[in-house]
């Protein structure tokens, strides 16, 4: 698995991990996030729509539909990132 690190992504950056993603593991048959500018931006839907990947928004500040990616990165920031201190992102 792979961690992408950043203060912000653009829509071009996630287009870039997703194109790494779907070369490596193969295309998903929908793509779940949340409604971020990066994930809704027309440049990401329809190079998903091209590459016949739905999307599945889930609802504003929802948690509860995006239950296992917050349990995941609740245990990733209290295992690892509470626990070192990165001075950069070079160290992550």
């Amino acid at each position: 698995m792979q961690i992408e690190v950043g203060r912000s992504f653009t829509a071009h950056d996630v287009m870039g991990v997703l194109q790494y993603s779907f070369a490596v593991r193969g295309a998903p048959e929908h793509l779940r996030s949340d409604n971020g500018s990066e994930f809704v931006s027309e440049v990401i839907c329809c190079w998903l729509k091209h590459a016949d990947v739905k999307t599945m928004f889930t609802g504003k500040g929802s948690a509860w539909d995006n239950g296992y990616v917050e349990s995941y990165n609740g245990t990733l920031r209290d295992k690892l990132l509470n626990r070192e201190i990165l001075s950069s992102f070079l160290k992550a």
